[in-house]
């Protein structure tokens, strides 16, 4: 790959090999996804950039100048999400009712959309019962300023007072809930004021899987329309590089299987692979349209129905048409 191509995000296991050199290209990242995302909005620093899905369908009718390629690096099943004040009395999701929650950045984060859609197809949840609270998390932050915020009309949303951080309110008990894409730190410091909606949730997850089919998807990359019309054949050559960047890692976990894991320093990381492959037979981080088309059709319904889009757009609209037969 042309090595004068700079491409722009996260460093996981699924885009290492990018990182290591072996594909070409220029791979810059940040410490934090938001500033990513930012930097490819607002300062279009990059010629390929990852983006969370409802940052590009927030801004894809607004001339932002990137397409959208079926390669999803970051996915996450979300019924871990949802956090709540042990002392609010909630116990199951039907308590979530007429509560106050909080959200980081934005009403309708990918990984707010898929815990609100999941938690209404599964549990009858209305996110107009609730009232919403936007901020930072761990530090004091308005909402992001490089994206629009749609939202129904009537919605109670407002932003966190100045100075709060949604950690801190939501384990003095100022708001009752949280969905975020981070676990706070009052969780990760063992905090009795705070505990998951669902504590059990890798079961939760796994049946929600078996059912539905559905691995939550919520970033994608995004390549710059001008190239694609300059460069014939980017979107299938920028789909196979990072598609074999993944399977690199994917690989190295099945050889591993051999040794117990032993490169990583997770105990059971073994037991966890074995059950995996169980469950997700053959690709089980699969990018393309078809093997993620439930998914997608679902995510598009949830922004819609969620009024983060006018309508609900359809897969084909979204994602490069030299990528639609993948």
């Amino acid at each position: 790959m042309d090595k004068t191509l700079t491409i722009g995000c996260y460093r996981y296991d699924t885009t290492q090999a990018l990182f290591d050199g072996s594909f070409g290209a220029t791979v810059r990242t940040a410490p934090t996804l938001p500033e990513i995302f930012e930097r490819a909005i607002r300062e279009h620093e990059f010629d390929v950039a990852e983006l969370g899905l409802t940052f590009f369908l927030r801004l894809v009718g607004e001339g932002l100048p990137y397409v959208a390629l079926p390669i999803f690096p970051n996915r996450v099943f979300r019924h871990s999400c949802v956090f709540v004040n042990t002392h609010a009395g909630i116990t199951g999701p039907g308590d979530l009712a007429g509560r106050t929650i909080g959200e980081f950045g934005t009403y309708g984060q990918d990984s707010g959309v898929w815990a609100k859609g999941i938690l209404a197809d599964e549990y009858g949840f209305e996110p107009e019962r609730n009232r919403w609270v936007i901020g930072g998390l761990e530090h004091p932050a308005p909402p992001f300023g490089f994206i629009p915020h749609p939202r129904p009309s009537g919605l109670d949303v407002s932003d966190a007072p100045a100075g709060k951080t949604l950690n801190a309110m939501l384990d003095a008990g100022e708001i009752d809930a949280l969905f975020s894409a981070n676990v706070p730190q009052c969780v990760l410091d063992g905090s009795p004021n705070v505990a998951r909606l669902f504590p059990d949730f890798e079961p939760l997850e796994r049946d929600y899987h078996r059912r539905t089919g559905i691995f939550p998807i919520m970033h994608t990359i995004v390549v710059r329309r001008e190239l694609l019309a300059q460069r014939p054949g980017l979107a299938r050559e920028l789909y196979a590089v990072f598609t074999a960047a993944k399977d690199t890692a994917a690989d190295r976990y099945r050889r591993d299987r051999r040794l117990y894991q032993v490169p990583a320093m997770v105990p059971w990381l073994n037991a966890l692979v074995e059950r995996n492959e169980e469950q997700f037979t053959g690709d089980w981080w699969p990018y393309g349209i078809e093997a993620n088309r439930t998914a997608l059709d679902t995510y598009l319904r949830y922004h819609h129905e969620q009024g983060l889009s006018e309508r609900r757009q359809r897969i084909e609209e979204v994602f490069a048409a030299d990528l639609l037969d993948t």
